[in-house]
């Protein structure tokens, strides 16, 4: 990795040269982990540990760690049982979309094998325990960090980079997925705008080949926008590289986690990293370290009407926008930076090799 002389990323190959999607990746994750095997006997590399993150590197990790004796460490990101819930629907058609029997079965038999977990969200916890009947004997509370020299406010004489929108308006970027909450999200801009009729909602997010997913959730974005005749204020800018977006966050009067279901919340972070106020939803695990009227505004998205009200507190009231920008600014530095990540992690390995 560049400036980091020790950090290596070594890509091991597996399966045939075409995108699978993470549902269907688990009948590549043998041979991914015998390749991986191979390659460190190969080399005759030494390692401490083995840390999986996401279900599928969970897999390979156990796989990899039993071989050479090593403890092994997991980090979920996500879990299936506590998507499937959220998500909703048949719960057979959800599942031949989603694969969330397979991947729940293999969740539960990583809680029950490593040596220790991280978790991203004390609500995590409750879910694993809940959702899984499984209590994890050794756990801890290890959040994703921010790149706080990205994500940032400008330095003094530093010149903006022009991102080409309106002047007033309302960021969210992510995934188009139904988890995210769009269909919650344009409710409450509606209501916003009989308010703010001015203000503008920038929707960024979207990949060059879509799936039938994201297909149907941004025809369900246009169509609305259509039907309510709100198409000059609603702006559809696709995807955003990720080391382009602090411009969007920091011109923007306010960014919105809109989540139905969201395990963790980087993208709030990433706003407040950058001094801009965030409402969030009180189903993302970020949530749970943040302080409502302090360094955010948290909302219900399903309650439309108090979902648009927290969204015109903050248009309506620049002192109130302003402290919560300068104090989310401030939690991000304090809790969330990658040195104190780090720090966390590294305590963490300590702890639970000795």
């Amino acid at each position: 990795l560049p400036d980091c002389p020790n950090v290596r990323v070594i890509r091991i190959s597996a399966g045939i040269w075409k995108f699978i999607p993470k549902e269907q990746i688990y009948d590549v994750l043998p041979e991914l982990s015998e390749n991986m095997i191979k390659f460190i006997r190969k080399h005759n590399l030494q390692y401490d540990l083995f840390h999986g993150h996401y279900v599928d590197a969970g897999i390979v990790a156990l796989n990899v760690a039993k071989v050479f004796s090593k403890p092994s460490f997991f980090t979920s990101h996500s879990l299936g049982a506590w998507k499937r819930h959220q998500v909703g629907g048949d719960s057979e058609e959800m599942d031949k979309i989603f694969n969330f029997n397979h991947r729940i079965a293999e969740e539960l038999r990583i809680f029950q094998s490593v040596s220790a977990l991280a978790i991203t969200s004390l609500e995590e916890k409750n879910k694993i325990e809940k959702l899984y009947s499984f209590r994890p004997p050794k756990v801890e509370f290890i959040p994703p960090g921010v790149d706080i020299d990205t994500f940032r406010t400008l330095k003094k004489d530093e010149k903006e980079t022009e991102v080409n929108l309106p002047k007033q308006y309302i960021f969210v970027v992510g995934r188009l997925a139904k988890v995210k909450g769009h269909d919650l999200l344009l409710p409450a801009f509606l209501k916003v705008l009989e308010k703010f009729p001015k203000i503008h909602l920038v929707i960024g997010g979207g990949s060059k080949n879509p799936d039938d997913e994201e297909k149907e959730v941004l025809s369900k974005i246009k169509n609305f926008v259509k039907e309510n005749r709100i198409s000059e204020n609603v702006h559809l800018i696709g995807g955003i590289v990720h080391e382009n977006l602090p411009p969007y966050y920091r011109q923007a009067k306010l960014f919105i986690l809109s989540a139905k279901y969201e395990p963790f919340g980087m993208t709030a972070l990433e706003a407040m990293a950058c001094e801009t106020p965030v409402v969030i939803s009180k189903f993302a695990g970020i949530q749970e370290n943040l302080n409502s009227g302090k360094d955010c505004l948290k909302m219900n998205p399903f309650e439309t009407e108090k979902y648009a009200d927290s969204i015109c507190k903050l248009l309506e009231s620049e002192p109130l926008s302003q402290k919560l920008a300068e104090m989310g600014n401030e939690t991000v530095q304090n809790n969330f930076s990658w040195k104190a990540i780090a720090l966390n992690s590294i305590n963490f390995y300590l702890r639970f090799l000795n």
